[in-house]
């Protein structure tokens, strides 16, 4: 079976923006931003974006164009060994669990874009979220936006999804610049601007860890480097390309749409004296959809704002529909269609499942995806640093000029060494006990450290950066 390419370097590049650029910048970035200091969390935000989002979104672009595979197949060829096969699996579980909450909220977006042309949820926006949220209407709507993102990946690599993330991310941000431009303009825009650029340190000081946490869980969520959705693309590419360069244009554009995201967000709130924060997963739906209904063109404005954060949310979702889907093909020799299709009914059941169930979505779109998504950037940077090693540094290197091939050693030292004990440390931070026991804060750190020793002591290999 032949294997697809990416046709041009703009496609791919959008299609890994489109894959970074969706609900994680226009419904959770804006949702975590607010619940957690606005410009505290900005700032953390973007620190993490850069030195750890970048190197293991570096590091999963190594793994995927060097094994031509999915996550599971890169981690068994280039280590030959059954057991990280097995370890592979978890960007299986990851895929499925992100898309059975994901999918529910792109259809709240269809049914928001939809309704936004009459303006059907202006008079009582909160009555008509609890409503729609959760029930047989969620259901029926995730299924709808299930089938489109089916449809696209089922059309292949070129065909599918080069040529439908080539015409929807410039499409997103011209229509999010329009809007951000228009929303700066409002009565009382200067309170959510001042809320979200000016920078305040409450936050840092009253809780740090739980700030570093949100931060680090919202930067790998954006960049989808956790979920190993960039391996699979990458392994689409072809040998001459900068994976520096395409990693750094890939992180730049995506965090500009996302603090973009909060220029429309976060004036909107203001202007209408909404408390940011409050509303949860269901701001976007109940804050804004309020603030939309006090402005002039209010149902052309809410239209336009919807039809961004559905395409948005279709591009994220074809990328992680596309891991699970490779997988198949790749591994089990199953033809692309029938793959997509089997797929799609299981998430079909998932899906399902979380529309009816908000405590199940809740457990979904919150802690179990922060720390699957953390655990997952772990395994792409031990694996890349210390099971791949030196061969990593040189396929990082291929077609990478000068300045690319200087950095090339301490990106390696940086994804075997610092950003594991740093990812190992959010990770421990998040667990209150183990095994119902209570585990204070002064262990936490010494627990990580222990296991970033029995990482380090089990991973050394042939190629060992040390």
């Amino acid at each position: 079976m032949v294997r697809e390419t990416w046709q041009t370097r703009i496609g791919f590049i959008l299609a890994a923006v489109g894959s970074a650029v969706g609900l994680g910048n226009l419904w959770r970035f804006p949702w975590m931003a607010a619940e957690n200091g606005g410009s505290a969390f900005l700032i953390v935000y973007l620190v993490l974006v850069l030195f750890v989002g970048v190197p293991g979104l570096l590091g999963a672009f190594v793994l995927g164009r060097r094994s031509t595979r999915n996550p599971v197949g890169a981690l068994h060829s280039l280590s030959g060994s059954r057991w990280w096969r097995g370890v592979g699996l978890l960007f299986l579980v990851t895929s499925v669990a992100i898309l059975s909450f994901y999918t529910v909220v792109g259809g709240w977006i269809l049914r928001y874009t939809i309704e936004s042309v009459t303006g059907a949820y202006f008079a009582a926006p909160g009555a008509f979220f609890g409503e729609i949220n959760f029930g047989l209407e969620a259901v029926a709507f995730h299924l709808l936006f299930l089938g489109v993102t089916a449809a696209i990946v089922a059309g292949g690599i070129r065909d599918g999804i080069e040529r439908a993330t080539t015409v929807m991310m410039p499409l997103i941000v011209a229509l999010l610049v329009g809007l951000a431009a228009w929303a700066v303009t409002l009565p009382g825009a200067g309170g959510g601007l001042d809320f979200y650029l000016s920078f305040d340190p409450a936050p840092l000081r009253d809780d740090p860890f739980g700030l570093l946490r949100a931060a680090a869980g919202q930067a790998l969520f954006t960049l989808s480097v956790g979920a190993g959705t960039m391996i699979t693309y990458a392994s689409y590419l072809d040998e001459g390309r900068s994976l520096p360069a395409d990693g750094a244009s890939i992180a730049v554009l995506n965090t500009f749409v996302g603090v973009l995201a909060g220029l429309v967000v976060f004036p909107l709130l203001f202007s209408m004296n909404v408390e940011p924060g409050s509303g949860g997963p269901g701001a976007l739906f109940v804050s804004l959809a309020g603030a939309f209904a006090e402005l002039p063109y209010g149902t052309a404005l809410a239209t336009v704002f919807f039809l961004v954060v559905a395409l948005a949310a279709l591009s994220s979702s074809i990328s992680i529909l596309e891991l699970p889907v490779s997988y198949l093909v790749d591994e089990h020799g199953v033809e692309r269609r029938r793959a997509t299709f089997g797929v799609s009914a299981v998430l079909a059941v998932t899906g399902t499942t979380a529309a009816l169930a908000p405590d199940l979505f809740d457990t979904l779109a919150g802690v179990v995806v922060d720390q699957l998504l953390t655990l997952g950037l772990l395994v792409i940077l031990l694996f890349a640093g210390w099971v791949v090693g030196k061969d990593a540094l040189e396929e990082y290197e291929r077609g990478t000029g000068a300045v690319g091939r200087a950095l090339g050693r301490p990106w390696l030292y940086g994804i075997a060494i610092v950003l594991p004990a740093f990812l190992l440390f959010t990770l421990v931070s998040g667990w209150t006990s183990i095994g119902g026991v209570p585990i204070a804060p002064a262990w936490q750190g010494g627990l990580a450290l222990a296991l970033a020793a029995v990482s380090y002591a089990g991973l050394r290999g042939p190629n060992s950066v040390l």
